[in-house]
């Protein structure tokens, strides 16, 4: 793996085109969160990184924010665990891949509540902790999986709080498995409207986002063969396959 974490490097190439792979993961990821989203609709995505999602969400209202100060930023220096936005302000909010990086997660949870509007949606792709994802973590040694963490606990850190890059990939399991502990938690703030499990090796044959590694080019018509054998795998065998999750939590 090269240049970790080089998000404005993974800008330039994904700019420039090359990397099909790329585009089509990107695509199927921000592609299923448009049935959640009027196109009036005013939204925010909260550790934006690149930005990318800007290339397949097209709502005016739409604006991305990062704990960066990257140009390409509506709004820099966003700590999503406690941020500047008015209350009851947005009707949806996406987070990619962010709440595993996330230091103290139920914060965020209660943060992003406090800013949707009722009846908001707060969208969700994230890392599923399965065993193939588990055994690429070991390999890669890029991030990492602690599931003795009690994510509950709002004055213990989940992940390394200098280092933003740091994540622990079991959080979203931490936090959503169990159904019944969630809805303890969280029941009279959010309702659980969609979830599911998808992405094997289309994620690892994209190249990565801001995380560089190998990959095979295809076109997109084995770009589509390989997708529909990842969603097999993924109904057949998700804890062994399944390398992504989506959440829709609607606010009460």
């Amino acid at each position: 793996m090269k240049k970790i974490g080089d998000v404005e490097n993974a800008i330039k190439e994904f700019k420039l085109n090359k990397n099909k792979n790329l585009n089509f993961l990107l695509k199927n990821r921000f592609s299923w969160m448009k049935e959640f989203i009027n196109e009036k609709n005013v939204g925010l995505e909260v550790g934006a990184g690149g930005g990318f999602s800007k290339q397949y969400i097209k709502n005016k209202n739409f604006k991305i924010s990062d704990l960066a100060m990257y140009q390409h930023l509506d709004f820099k220096n966003v700590d999503a665990q406690k941020t500047d936005f008015k209350s009851n302000n947005y009707d949806f909010i996406i987070a990619v891949n962010m709440i595993h990086h996330v230091p103290y997660p139920i914060k965020f949870l209660k943060e992003m509540h406090r800013i949707l509007k009722r009846g908001g949606k707060l969208i969700i792709q994230e890392a599923y902790c399965s065993v193939i994802f588990q055994l690429i973590t070991i390999i890669m040694k890029h991030e990492g999986f602690d599931f003795t963490k009690n994510v509950w606990d709002e004055n213990q850190p989940m992940s390394d709080e200098d280092d933003r890059w740091s994540g622990n990939i079991a959080i979203p399991h931490l936090i959503f498995d169990d159904i019944d502990k969630f809805d303890e938690k969280f029941g009279e703030k959010f309702k659980i409207d969609h979830e599911k499990f998808y992405e094997c090796f289309v994620f690892l044959n994209s190249g990565g986002v801001t995380s560089k590694t190998f990959y095979i080019p295809l076109n997109l018509f084995f770009l589509k063969i390989l997708n529909s054998f990842d969603n097999l795998l993924v109904k057949l065998f998700p804890n062994i396959f399944a390398m992504g999750r989506q959440i829709v939590l609607r606010k009460l």
